[in-house]
């Protein structure tokens, strides 16, 4: 079917080179944050626990505090990779007997699971599962930060206490989830005007609209004066399960007190004359290895071998995932919830944080007394008993969450990307333009991707060229999309890269919002 969009539309993002730190993250504003930590002497990881935070205020739909996901670190004094998993977990009270399937075939959402009665798994409170993200960014300053706590997180609170703008593209989003929103009273009352999405006044008026975040922002003040476990053991945690519960949920102050995100050895990816590290476990680092280590058998010699390489090697490696993770499917056509932002600081030190409230919007749930948008991590598990990734209470969720630390020659790049399953293709791509083409992160961002995850058919930017194209529709059923602001047919991701001593930072040229800034200003 033809494309009413234009062919002769250029979109680019510029990137800048500097000695100093840089933040690459898909909120702008956010990315500011971080980089004014850096302006204040701070570390990568104060740079990054404040871009966390200002993003959970100012992209609310796509992660926040009530969120989890993992980061990856490099600390240039030791030479050293260290993973912090800080994804969520069922609550231990969750009963499965409530969960029944409705035999009406596939659920709707990110994974074709078995539907639930009432999609219960996929939207309100019963859906919310243990969020992790708040503890893992205190865990990493508690390790490496140099600023005060209460310092990175007032960004965010001034973000909180202004509300977030609702420019065009906050209106898009909303109105894309607007009939699941009205479900939950605070969620409408948050996000929707008398029912409906918020409204742009007209073609050429400027966007004046701010959502009302300022019981969010006493939130944060409250996390800013009491630390990361006060989201957990303090009267904010106390707060967060009673209206969870108020609501028809499980979360209990006893699954937040038990919390705790990890810090664990890497998975340390030899490929070439190159080294990467991600995250093991129920993440997507084990199939970004598998994807590698299949791409390392192939020749690569011109662009139509490469992403023909790219093409087999994905779909071998989530053949696998598929087979032995027990994360068996999940719909393209589903918006997911997630962002990345990565940091590389004057000294080398790098941060590629993943995190997710899972779904658009999550649970499509607010905690009143907190004005934290819910998660839906129960989503991540399938209904169906006896499998491997069979929902039960006290486990923890699978994830498709791929931050990288990558190494070739004299250049080490932190790389990550939003997009569910869409996410371990885009950094398998990314990963080998880097080291096996010698791209600058200029290039590889501006590069046209392939997306192989699981499906049956392979999706091809149509901007490649006729030469690629033609080779993958020799093993392969292609379809063609344009990068697009919205809706994604790729991930969206976010990096910086540094050469000697000099860094640099790109996002996804498509992302309206997403930016990469400097400590140096010009």
């Amino acid at each position: 079917m033809a494309s009413s969009l234009s062919r002769t539309m250029q979109t680019r993002k510029v990137v800048i080179e500097t000695r100093g730190g840089v933040v690459a993250a898909q909120h702008r504003l956010a990315a500011e944050a971080g980089a004014e930590v850096l302006r204040a002497g701070g570390d990568a990881v104060d740079a990054a626990v404040a871009t966390s935070f200002a993003i959970g205020v100012l992209e609310p739909w796509m992660s926040g505090p009530a969120g989890g996901g993992a980061m990856m670190l490099w600390r240039a004094d030791k030479g050293e990779a260290v993973a912090i998993n800080h994804g969520m977990r069922s609550p231990a009270g969750l009963r499965v007997a409530d969960f029944p399937l409705s035999g009406a075939g596939i659920a709707s959402d990110l994974f074709p699971w078995e539907q639930v009665v009432g999609d219960v798994n996929i939207q309100g409170p019963k859906a919310i599962a243990v969020p992790g993200v708040v503890d893992g960014l205190g865990q990493a300053h508690a390790r490496y930060g140099r600023m005060p706590w209460a310092d990175l997180l007032a960004p965010a609170i001034a973000h909180a206490r202004q509300g977030m703008l609702v420019d065009w593209y906050a209106a898009l989003i909303i109105a894309s989830s607007t009939r699941a929103l009205a479900a939950d009273p605070d969620a409408a009352a948050l996000f929707l005007e008398d029912g409906q999405w918020p409204t742009i006044s007209g073609w050429t008026a400027l966007a004046e609209k701010r959502l009302n975040q300022s019981r969010m922002a006493d939130s944060l003040d409250a996390l800013a004066q009491g630390g990361a476990r006060a989201l957990y053991d303090g009267d904010l945690g106390a707060a967060l399960a009673r209206d969870v519960q108020e609501k028809g949920g499980y979360l209990a102050r006893g699954d937040l007190a038990a919390y705790r995100a990890s810090i664990e050895a890497p998975l340390a990816v030899a490929y070439r004359d190159a080294r990467f590290h991600v995250m093991d476990g129920l993440t997507a680092g084990p199939t970004f290895a598998h994807a590698m280590a299949e791409v390392e058998k192939h020749d690569l010699t011109t662009p139509a071998n490469a992403f023909a390489a790219y093409a087999d090697a994905l779909k071998t490696a989530y053949a696998a995932r598929l087979a032995g993770m027990g994360d068996s499917g999940e719909s393209a056509k589903a918006p997911g919830c997630t962002t990345h932002f990565s940091v590389v600081d004057r000294a080398g030190n790098m941060v590629s944080q993943t995190q997710t409230l899972l779904s658009i919007f999550g649970s499509r749930v607010v905690s009143p007394s907190t004005g934290f948008l819910m998660n839906n991590g129960i989503m991540w598990f399938d209904p169906v008993q006896g499998r491997s990734n069979s929902l039960a209470p006290g486990k923890r969720c699978l994830m498709n969450v791929c931050p990288i630390i990558g190494k070739a020659g004299n250049r080490r790049f932190a790389f990550g990307a939003s997009g569910g399953r869409k996410i371990v293709s885009a950094m398998t791509q990314m990963a080998s333009l880097a080291v096996d083409f010698g791209l600058d992160i200029e290039q590889v961002f501006h590069h046209p991707r392939i997306d192989v995850s699981g499906g049956p058919k392979l999706v091809a930017d149509e901007a490649h060229s006729p030469e690629v194209l033609a080779r993958l529709r020799k093993d392969h059923a292609v379809v063609t999309a344009p990068r697009t602001v919205f809706p994604y047919a790729f991930a969206c991701p976010a990096g910086v890269m540094r050469d000697g001593d000099i860094n640099t930072g790109c996002t996804e040229i498509m992302s309206p919002w997403g930016d990469a800034v400097l400590e140096e200003k010009d």
